[in-house]
């Protein structure tokens, strides 16, 4: 919070030093990155055609993070320039958000066509052929200053034009991806049910002709925005996409569809199949032990804590995975630090016989036996060091280190005699590191 405070309070200083203002975007209040020769000379053409008061618009995410994207779109075998702006000075009905198409000729840009887009930020521009059709697509997604209403849309290069989009709808994600691995690519579209329609996924294919052929799989019902999306094996033949979305009571649940024959196709093909998955927020999908297969995390009250209150509890977390049956198997039991960022898989010989515990006096997580006694003797403790005394200190007292990210590092204790017990369940240093995952 410090931190943060501290970032609010120089940014308000710079503002009131510079005569910036906060309704300004963040755009305006960062230094542009800094322009290549050649962007230089498309940013000279442009600003000769319709002036120097603009602002360039920066994508927010994917591939392209440039206001300028400099590749052959209508397929002539000749780069074409597109340039993402802002009207500075336009009118009140006006829509600011500006395409700029620009051709090179004798060593020269100039610009040939200019047209409005929809919204007033560059989320994502992907460039890609769809289905059998050789066009170049040119797919834009757009939002309102809020963020929260995107549109994508569709567009093609002929002649030195910016055809009107062949398609244009909102989205919640949209991904160009070969879903079916049939060597064709897929638009893939995703709506959440926030705006009252209906959550679904959609997938569109171009024939040779260039007529669209939409596949659709309705979402559960109680979807209502898309928080994250992977792509993975489902069983082992297929690529299915795997969606965690919020639900209507704020916890995350997924659905995982693939696609086969032209059509979509729901692994879990009930409410209740799909009502398995629900859990906190923050627990998305994950490839936990990096085989291609995401496993999707079930979290479940831990051995010891059944009767207290729900603030006191601590979880652990079991890793499913789609089987070529298309039933949820458990892979792995965890224990998953959602705020920390880690996971600790536990070894086989761990399964039901270990519980955790949270030392509050060395902020730490302890790993130790359980049974009908309850909790015996640890086996195992994990810290998170946010500075370096923190680390060294705990490393000066036999502490090991198992990753660093930034300014923290993970570390590990095991007690110096692991044959106390007799058990069998004391771990090495080499199970340790193997059990250890960190999740960007």
């Amino acid at each position: 919070m410090k931190k943060i405070q501290a970032f609010f309070t120089a940014l308000m200083t710079g503002a009131a030093l510079t005569g910036c203002t906060f309704g300004a975007s963040i755009d305006t209040l960062m230094s542009p990155p800094k322009l290549s020769v050649e962007e230089e000379q498309i940013y000279s053409a442009l600003t000769n055609s319709i002036g120097a008061s603009i602002s360039l618009k920066y994508p927010k995410s994917g591939k392209y993070l440039s206001a300028f994207i400099i590749e052959d779109i209508d397929g002539d075998g000749d780069n074409e320039a597109l340039v993402f702006y802002e009207r500075n000075n336009h009118a009140a009905d006006e829509n600011p958000l500006r395409i700029k198409l620009l051709e090179k000729e004798g060593g020269r840009w100039s610009s040939v066509y200019d047209t409005a887009a929809a919204g007033s930020e560059i989320e994502k521009v992907m460039i890609s052929k769809l289905g059998a059709n050789d066009r170049i697509n040119i797919i834009i997604g757009t939002s309102m200053i809020n963020r929260s209403e995107k549109n994508v849309s569709i567009y093609n290069c002929v002649d030195g034009v910016l055809e009107e989009p062949t398609f244009s709808d909102s989205y919640a994600f949209f991904d160009v991806k070969d879903l079916d691995m049939d060597g064709e690519m897929e638009f893939l579209r995703l709506t959440g049910a926030s705006g009252g329609g209906e959550a679904a996924v959609e997938a569109y294919k171009l024939d040779d002709k260039g007529a669209y052929h939409r596949a659709w799989q309705p979402l559960s019902g109680s979807f209502t925005e898309i928080d994250n999306i992977s792509y993975g094996k489902v069983g082992s033949v297929k690529t299915g996409l795997y969606i965690d979305a919020v639900s209507g009571t704020g916890s995350i649940q997924t659905d995982v569809v693939y696609m086969d024959d032209g059509a979509l196709h729901k692994v879990f093909t009930t409410p209740e199949e799909s009502e398995a998955t629900v859990r906190p927020a923050g627990c998305t999908c994950f490839d936990v032990d990096g085989d291609g297969s995401p496993e999707i995390p079930v979290q479940y009250v831990a051995p010891g804590y059944e009767d207290s209150e729900e603030g006191e509890q601590l979880r652990l977390t079991d890793w499913m995975q789609v089987s070529d049956d298309f039933r949820l198997e458990r892979n792995y039991t965890s224990y998953y630090s959602v705020n920390d960022g880690y996971i600790f898989l536990f070894p086989e010989k761990w399964e039901n016989k270990v519980t955790v515990k949270r030392d509050i006096v060395n902020d730490e997580i302890v790993f130790c036996t359980y049974s009908d006694e309850g909790m015996g003797r640890k086996l195992l403790n994990i810290f998170c060091a946010e500075d370096q005394p923190s680390r060294d200190d705990r490393i000066s007292g036999g502490y090991m280190l198992m990753h660093t990210k930034g300014g923290a590092a993970y570390l590990a204790y095991l007690p110096s005699d692991p044959d106390t017990g007799g058990d069998g369940l004391s771990i090495t240093a080499g199970d340790a590191a193997v059990g250890f995952r960190y999740r960007d």
